[in-house]
């Protein structure tokens, strides 16, 4: 490394974003998920939506296991440690 230089790993930072991409949407699939058990248990939709969105949410959580087998991310990378705050994602 030269002065004013950073060697930088490509495919490792690659792998990063990947797997930073990857934590923000199991993040707001989590989100969406217990938004939508609210409104389920609140009575708020009909039982078509209540198909729908079940049906949604199964696809989209197949595709996060696909998406993580591609690119080589184990389900517990996307748990990132935010130190005394604890994990980001709880814990399954």
């Amino acid at each position: 490394m030269t002065a004013g230089r950073l060697d930088v790993d490509r495919d490792q930072m690659g792998r990063d974003l990947v797997t930073l991409v990857l934590t923000v949407v199991e993040l707001l699939r989590q989100l969406m998920e217990s938004q939508a058990l609210r409104r389920v248990e609140q009575g708020d939709l009909t039982d078509e939506q209540v198909d729908e969105i079940g049906t949604t949410l199964m696809l989209l959580e197949q595709r996060m296991t696909e998406l993580c087998d591609q690119h080589g991310v184990r389900p517990e990378d996307l748990n990132l440690d935010l130190g005394p705050l604890g994990t980001l994602l709880p814990r399954s």
